[in-house]
């Protein structure tokens, strides 16, 4: 589960009264731990920053641990202009005791020498955007250095709501130890690029304090209808046709790739609808069937997946239209969401049509448009966007990004940890429209489709770039035998 700020204060309150201080005592022996599995000699430089709240005493616990551990520690300590926390001076007395500890002035400068820094300066306690100049430089001195840095919490100015910069700067952790439960703002937005690898820690909190939540990271187990076997004694009727409508002139490349990743994904049937002249056939994929546009049925057990390398035309907006007063299970990507974003009508085609019925797989751009707002603003909130599209559209949503969001119109979010910066390439986005669609045909469940055609598709990304494809350079094109294999290998894995 993934918890907000203000869930995980009220479940640490909650503890506290039974645990305090044996919480920070916790989360400094969970982060040493953490750091001596980073520490790969004995005796090893470690620079501890230690901020002014909390989180400067799960730091103080820190550095104690590791000096009792033989290791050389340094801690820069920025303290609060007011009086510490019992707790907190309780960790610092501690980290004072040991000898071995050298305490720097927090104006000083940093040296380039250490094995590992520990971020212990804000967690999750930063709410000004300003900071000091001072902290600014230290900040960036942090980052420039080659050693693995380990965040405790969150990394410093990075928001655990948001996963945006809330300050001008923040650490670039290549970990993090997350305490209590897991925050959204790691995993998104930002998150990803300053987080680095996330492990959770709850510090011996008993389940009964957890609240439920309506938020969590993606993963198979969410979605175990689309690795539902195919029966033996089924034909290609059995699962699924899929129209796709797009393929305007000078983009029907869009189009080949949406229906090449559905009858990848295992549709039965794929018809490609282009808006002007259609080619004869995909001579690399004949079995794709290529049809004018308006010439494909709109039949209620057909899957309609419209946008891609659809334009702007008049045509293209009555193709929407149509599309929208069906009844057919529909994924409106690309052209066909900025199609809706200009025009009111087709927005209330949209919200009016049966619950579950809609996916939606906007960009931030064409986030934007469709909610009237900067590209900046959906970016600063990416979870708030994905619900407000959801609700105003009554349809799932696939926001994409660092971080894709899925969301339900009744507020439910799941945030997918799979893909990599390989996918910030032309074609992708169509890709995963096609992915949806034969799940949907297949399964009939929109949820669950969106689910696993992000899931899959990003870690198509990810297994391509780790047997050396990419992340530059890797093509749209490239992913879509990839997640045939991964639909396959996650399916015999859970089976």
């Amino acid at each position: 589960m993934l918890y907000s700020v203000k869930q995980l204060r009220q479940i640490e309150q909650s503890a506290t009264e039974q645990l305090e201080p044996a919480l920070m005592r916790a989360a400094g022996q969970a982060a040493a731990q953490a750091a001596l599995r980073l520490l790969t000699t004995p005796m090893q430089p470690v620079l501890i920053l230690a901020g002014p709240g909390n989180n400067g005493g799960d730091a103080f616990e820190v550095a104690a641990h590791l000096s009792h551990a033989g290791h050389h520690v340094t801690v820069l300590h920025h303290p609060a202009k007011s009086a510490r926390s019992a707790e907190c001076e309780q960790a610092y007395s501690k980290a004072q005791a040991c000898a071995g500890i050298v305490w720097l002035a927090n104006d000083s400068d940093l040296e380039n020498n250490y094995a590992l820094v520990v971020d212990g300066l804000f967690g999750i306690g930063l709410t000004q955007k300003n900071i000091s100049a001072t902290l600014q430089k230290h900040i960036a001195q942090i980052n420039s250095m080659s050693c693995p840095v380990l965040a405790l919490d969150v990394p410093s100015g990075l928001n655990a709501d948001t996963g945006t910069v809330t300050s001008q700067i923040a650490i670039q952790a290549s970990h993090t130890i997350t305490f209590i439960g897991d925050k959204v703002g790691l995993h998104t937005g930002d998150g990803q690029d300053y987080a680095g690898a996330v492990e959770v820690n709850d510090l011996g909190i008993a389940a009964t304090f957890f609240p439920t939540s309506a938020m969590e990271l993606n993963q198979p187990t969410l979605f175990a209808k689309i690795f539902k076997p195919r029966r033996q004694n089924s034909s290609k009727g059995s699962n699924g046709i899929v129209n796709l409508i797009g393929g305007a002139s000078g983009m029907h490349g869009a189009i080949i790739l949406a229906a090449r990743t559905a009858l990848y994904c295992g549709a039965g049937r794929v018809f490609a609808g282009f808006i002007d002249a259609p080619p004869g056939y995909d001579a690399t994929q004949p079995e794709i069937m290529c049809r004018p546009a308006q010439q494909l049925q709109v039949d209620p057990d057909h899957v309609v997946v419209i946008g891609p390398g659809l334009g702007k035309s008049i045509a293209s907006f009555d193709l929407v239209s149509r599309a929208l007063l069906g009844t057919s299970l529909l994924v409106l990507d690309a052209d066909a969401l900025n199609l809706m974003a200009q025009q009111p009508a087709l927005m209330a085609l949209c919200n009016g049509r049966d619950q579950a019925t809609t996916v939606l797989t906007p960009h931030p751009l064409e986030a934007a448009r469709l909610l009237g707002c900067s590209v900046e603003l959906v970016q600063a909130d990416r979870i708030d966007a994905a619900k407000k599209l959801a609700r105003r559209y009554s349809s799932v949503v696939i926001l994409k990004g660092s971080g894709t969001i899925i969301a339900q119109p009744d507020g439910r979010i799941v945030i997918n940890p799979t893909g990599n910066a390989s996918l910030a390439t032309g074609g992708t986005g169509d890709v995963l429209a096609g992915a949806c669609g034969a799940f949907i045909a297949q399964h009939r469940d929109i949820w669950q489709a969106a689910l696993a055609a992000t899931y899959l598709h990003g870690a198509a990304a990810d297994n391509l770039v780790q047997r050396g494809t990419g992340p530059v350079g890797l093509s749209a094109g490239e992913l879509i035998v990839e997640i045939r294999h991964q639909l396959n290998a996650t399916s015999r894995a859970i089976a």
